[in-house]
């Protein structure tokens, strides 16, 4: 982690993990160092290995996909949006996630500990 990526505001934290992640060949298929899903297998998150460091990645949007109230949109026009986060910058330790199931959220540090465990995939409640 670079001194320049500590003293980032979170917006431009954001952006420039999100740059990170944007420059990694194949989506950053080759570089995910952790996958985290849901007890029914739905995707919830991705660490991945880039230059700035460990990037966090998850879909976020505000309600489950299952809701019968979701808003007037047409069928797959809703899609997540991700959000990105470096991992190991820890002003804060939730970190929001989404899956089908509907709002979830990550401790920074639990999905540290994880990582450093090498773990490649974990399923969560």
């Amino acid at each position: 982690m670079s001194l320049m990526a500590e003293t980032l505001s979170r917006e431009k934290r954001h952006q420039f993990a999100r740059e990170a992640w944007q420059v990694l060949p194949h989506g950053g298929r080759d570089s995910a160092r952790l996958h985290v899903q849901c007890g029914r297998s739905h995707h919830v998150a991705v660490v991945y290995d880039t230059d700035a460091g460990l990037v966090y990645s998850a879909p976020v949007r505000p309600h489950s996909h299952g809701q019968r109230d979701l808003p007037d949109t047409m069928h797959g026009a809703a899609e997540p949006e991700q959000w990105f986060d470096l991992l190991d910058v820890a002003d804060d330790d939730e970190l929001p996630a989404w899956c089908d199931c509907g709002h979830r959220s990550l401790s920074r540090a639990t999905v540290l500990d994880w990582v450093a465990a090498g773990e490649h995939r974990v399923v969560i409640d």
